[in-house]
C-alpha cells in the first residue's frame, strides 16, 4: 500500500476520484431511474453496457443470464479480478424511481442498493483511465443481474458456471461506509410448500382433511425447533395464503420459508429438519380425520444461496483492511452476509464485498435515500485494494496469486 500511494498516477487517479464525486452521484442517480426488478434488469443492462464501452472496455457482452461485462487488459502477468455490482433492485415494475433532492440527501428506490455499487464501479474505471494506470493483472469489469431476493445469485452463479477458471479474485461493491470489509458468506435455502386437499364446506363436510390446518401443524412444529447462536442459524415463514371463505374447507394453502446459516452443516441440518416437518404435518392431518392420502404436500425450492467463510488474514481481505487504513480509517471486518461475493466464497475463490461510501438509509423500502457527502472515500478505497491485488506496472506486484486452474 506503501509503494502504491507514493506514485503519482496513483495519486491523480484518488485525486480524481474526490473531484468526480458529484458526477459519479449523478451518474448513480441516472441508473437508478431506470428500472430493475429481480428478472426484468435488461434496460438498465443496455444502459450500463454502453457505458463500459464508452469507456473503452474489450470484449464488452451481455451473457445468457443477463450479466454485462467487458475486459480491461493489464499487461498480462497478473491475476483476473473481477469488479461488480449488481443491476436488480427488489422494487417492482411500475415503481416511481425519480429522483428526489431533500435537505442534501437523494432519496429513490434502490439509490444506495444498489445504485451507489453501479456507479461506485464506473467511477473506478473512468479514475483508472484519467491517471493512465496500467495494471499487472486483468480486470473484469461490470454488472451482475438476479442478486435480490428470488434472483438467488442466478447471475454471479451463471458467471462462475462459465467462467470460473478464468477468475482469480472477485469484488462485489454494495452500499455502505469505506470501512465495511463483507468476507463471509451466509448461506440459505428457500422453499415454496403447497398443501392440497379435497376441500369442502366448514359445517356440511366437518372431518374433511384441511389444507390450511396441516399447513398450522408445520408452522408451529417448524417454531419449536431450536437452532445455534453460534454459527448464526435461523428460519422463518415469510408468506402464507390460501382458502376463500370464513366458511370453507380450504382446497390449497401455501407458504414460503426461509432457511439461514453462516454453516453448510447447519444449514443443511436445518433443512432436514423442516421438510421432515413439513411431510409429517400432512400425515398428521390426514390421520386425525382418518384419512390416509386426502391431504398432499408440493414442495418447489425457490432458493439456495451457498454458505462459506476465509480466513481474515487472506490476502484478500488484508488489501481492503491495509486499503481502509490508508484513508485514515479502521476496517470493520463484518458479519456474515449474503452477497454476489457467496459463489466464489464457497467455491474457494478469494472474494469481498465492500462499501461504495456515502451515508444512506431505507434500503428496499421507497423511503431509500443517499448522502453523497464524502462518498468518495469508498470509491478510494475500493481502488487501492483493486490495485493492491491486481499489481501497477513498474510500481508493485499482485498480492492475488493466479489460481491453479483445475481441469473440469
Amino acid at each position: 500500500m506503501e509503494q502504491l500511494l507514493k506514485d503519482g498516477k496513483v495519486r491523480a487517479a484518488l485525486t480524481f476520484i474526490e473531484q468526480d464525486n458529484d458526477a459519479t452521484t449523478e451518474e448513480q442517480i441516472e441508473l437508478t431511474e431506470i428500472e430493475a426488478p429481480t428478472f426484468a434488469e435488461a434496460e438498465k443492462g443496455r444502459a450500463y453496457r454502453a457505458k463500459l464501452e464508452a469507456l473503452g472496455l474489450e470484449q464488452v457482452e451481455t451473457d445468457a443470464a443477463g450479466n454485462v461485462f467487458g475486459l480491461r487488459r493489464g499487461k498480462g502477468n497478473g491475476p483476473t479480478l473481477v469488479l461488480c455490482a449488481h443491476l436488480d433492485t427488489v422494487f417492482p415494475a411500475g415503481t416511481d424511481v425519480k429522483a428526489k433532492w431533500k435537505d442534501g440527501k437523494v432519496y429513490a428506490p434502490g439509490i444506495s442498493d444498489d445504485g451507489r455499487g453501479l456507479a461506485s464501479v464506473l467511477a473506478i474505471l473512468r479514475a483508472l483511465e484519467a491517471a493512465g494506470i496500467e495494471t499487472e493483472g486483468d480486470l473484469l469489469i461490470g454488472a451482475t443481474v438476479g442478486e435480490e431476493g428470488l434472483g438467488d445469485l442466478n447471475g454471479v452463479k451463471h458467471l462462475f458456471a462459465e467462467r470460473q477458471d478464468d477468475i482469480d479474485g472477485f469484488i462485489s461493491v454494495e452500499p455502505g461506509s469505506p470501512d465495511r470489509i463483507t468476507y463471509l458468506a451466509t448461506g440459505s435455502k428457500r422453499y415454496s410448500v403447497t398443501y392440497r386437499g379435497p376441500g369442502g364446506h366448514s359445517f356440511g363436510d366437518y372431518g374433511t382433511p384441511s389444507p390450511i390446518h396441516a399447513l398450522g401443524r408445520a408452522i408451529a412444529d417448524m417454531a419449536s425447533i431450536r437452532t445455534p447462536e453460534k454459527p448464526k442459524t435461523t428460519y422463518n415463514v415469510g408468506i402464507v395464503g390460501g382458502g376463500t371463505s370464513v366458511n370453507t374447507i380450504a382446497e390449497r394453502a401455501e407458504m414460503v420459508l426461509d432457511l439461514r446459516s453462516n454453516s453448510e452443516k447447519e444449514l443443511a441440518r436445518l433443512e432436514r429438519e423442516a421438510l421432515r416437518i413439513i411431510h409429517q404435518a400432512a400425515e398428521e392431518e390426514n390421520r386425525f380425520r382418518g384419512r390416509t392420502d386426502a391431504i398432499t404436500v408440493e414442495l418447489k425450492q425457490v432458493g439456495d444461496r451457498p454458505a462459506g467463510s476465509q480466513d481474515p488474514d487472506s490476502p484478500i481481505v488484508r488489501a481492503a483492511s491495509e486499503a481502509v487504513r490508508a484513508l485514515g480509517l479502521e476496517p470493520t471486518l463484518e458479519a456474515a452476509s449474503s452477497t454476489d461475493s457467496n459463489v466464489p466464497i464457497h467455491l474457494g475463490i478469494p472474494a469481498v464485498t465492500l462499501g461504495g461510501g456515502g451515508d444512506f438509509g431505507g434500503c428496499h423500502t421507497l423511503g431509500e435515500w443517499f448522502d453523497p457527502k464524502d462518498a468518495f472515500a469508498g470509491v478510494q478505497k475500493i481502488l487501492l485494494t483493486v490495485l493492491a491485488l491486481v499489481g501497477v506496472a513498474g510500481v508493485s506486484e499482485p498480492v492475488l496469486e493466479v489460481r491453479e486452474k483445475v481441469a473440469r
